[in-house]
C-alpha cells in the first residue's frame, strides 16, 4: 500500500477512532454532562486523563487530518488561488491539533492556554468551512471522485443548519458533537475517496 493509501484509510478511521476514544474517557467521569458540557472540557486542565484525551482525541485526529490535506494537493497538483481550499483543510487539522496542545482552562478563560485553544477551536472550524464548500467542486471534475461530490456538500449544508438552530439552543453539547460527527464523516469520505481512487498512483514517496 502506497502513502497515499494508507493516508486515506487512516482517515477514513478518524470518526470510528474519535467515538472510540471519546467514550473511554468519558466513562471516566460520571459527572459530564454530553448535552451540555464542551468536549473539550474532557481535556481541561485538571480533568482525569487530560493528556489522553488531548493527545489522542485532538492531537493525532488533527495531524491525519492535516496529512490528509497535504496529500490532496499533491495528488491535485495545485498552486496559487486553486490550491486555497487544500491548504485551508491542511490548516484546520494544524489547528485541531494545536487545541490538543493547549488544554482549556475553563476555570481562567483569559488564561494563554484557553486562548490559545480557542484559536485552535474556531480556526479549526473556520478553516474547514472554506474546505468543505470549496472542495467538492474540485472533486467534482474527477470522474472517479464525482459521487461524493453532493454527499460532501450535503455535510457541509448540515453543519453550517447545526450552527445556527443546534448549537445556541438549550443542548450545545448536543450541537458540537453534531459538528464533529459532519467534520469526521466529511474527511471519512475524503479519505474513502483517496484510498480507493488515488489519482496519481505511482506516488508513493
Amino acid at each position: 500500500m502506497n502513502r497515499v493509501r494508507a493516508i486515506g484509510l487512516a482517515n477514513m478511521a478518524v470518526p470510528v477512532w474519535f467515538v472510540g476514544v471519546y467514550a473511554w474517557v468519558a466513562m471516566q467521569r460520571p459527572d459530564f454532562r454530553h448535552f451540555n458540557q464542551a468536549v473539550s472540557e474532557l481535556g481541561a486542565w485538571g480533568a482525569p486523563n487530560m493528556w489522553v484525551w488531548n493527545a489522542l482525541g485532538y492531537l493525532l485526529p488533527g495531524l491525519l487530518i492535516l496529512s490528509l490535506g497535504l496529500a490532496l494537493r499533491r495528488q491535485f497538483q495545485v498552486r496559487g488561488r486553486t490550491a486555497i481550499p487544500f491548504t485551508a483543510l491542511v490548516l484546520s487539522g494544524a489547528f485541531m491539533a494545536i487545541s490538543g496542545v493547549f488544554p482549556g482552562d475553563f476555570e481562567n478563560r483569559t488564561s494563554p492556554s484557553m486562548i490559545l485553544h480557542s484559536v485552535g477551536s474556531f480556526g479549526s472550524g473556520l478553516c474547514f468551512m472554506v474546505a468543505a464548500f470549496w472542495l467538492p467542486g474540485r472533486f467534482r471534475q474527477v470522474d472517479s471522485w464525482k459521487g461524493i461530490y453532493w454527499p460532501l456538500l450535503g455535510i457541509a449544508i448540515a453543519m453550517v443548519l447545526n450552527t445556527f438552530l443546534v448549537t445556541p439552543g438549550p443542548t450545545p453539547g448536543l450541537g458540537q458533537r453534531i459538528s464533529f460527527a459532519c467534520y469526521f464523516f466529511w474527511v471519512a469520505l475524503v479519505g474513502w475517496a483517496m484510498y480507493r481512487h488515488p489519482i496519481l498512483d505511482g506516488y508513493s514517496d
